[in-house]
């Protein structure tokens, strides 16, 4: 009787130790798991600094706003690069911005203008020139886009209208103040800038 008690209790603590590694093992497979929703979460949220406050905007999944981030990227590449006005400094200083979301590609456009008097012209002519974007086509496979618009040459005595297309492809990198968008636009090119009007302003 003695001994089937003993084992009896044997079996009863054979039984309790297995269920509390068990439970112990459920545990913390729970919470890695908790641990790693919590991380995922926080990758899909998207933070804005108010005064150097980082302020949680939406959580949403950010490659869902890559498209959006893409596109953002190359209209303010252009309308950086294609606003100009009669002041040196200010033609430089937009160029240089517009430098930083762009590889080489920019840097020679640049230089071509630049010896083609382009630059001079618009100063000696006190021109302001602008843009105004249709719309941009992305092709996320390839990861390739075309920029479709309008440039404006506003002069003193005429308003100059050119068709704007060029194309060119994208790539993620990291984001820094100088690109917060975290995208590099490469190997772009101008296909159309040619004169659409020419019309003259009134003079009183």
């Amino acid at each position: 009787m003695l001994i089937k008690n003993i084992e009896q209790r044997i079996k009863i603590n054979k039984i309790i130790s297995i269920s509390t590694i068990a439970f112990a093992v459920f545990i913390v497979i729970a919470g890695f798991f908790f641990a790693y929703r919590m991380i995922e979460d926080s990758r899909k949220s998207i933070y804005i600094l108010d005064n150097g406050v980082p302020v949680l905007a939406k959580q949403t999944d950010v490659l869902l706003n890559r498209p959006v981030e893409y596109k953002a990227q190359i209209e303010l590449f252009h309308r950086l690069f294609f606003t100009l006005a009669p002041d040196d400094t200010y033609i430089k200083d937009n160029i240089q911005k517009s430098l930083y979301l762009i590889d080489d590609s920019g840097k020679k456009e640049y230089t071509n203008l630049k010896e083609k008097g382009f630059y001079n012209q618009i100063i000696a002519s006190s021109s302001m020139v602008s843009i105004h974007t249709d719309s941009i086509a992305l092709n996320m496979e390839q990861k390739k886009f075309s920029f479709f618009g309008k440039q404006m040459i506003t002069r003193k005595s005429s308003v100059i209208t050119r068709m704007l297309i060029t194309e060119g492809f994208f790539e993620d990198i990291i984001r820094s103040p100088n690109n917060p968008h975290g995208v590099i636009l490469k190997n772009w090119r101008i296909i159309n800038n040619e004169e659409l009007s020419n019309q003259n302003k009134n003079s009183y």
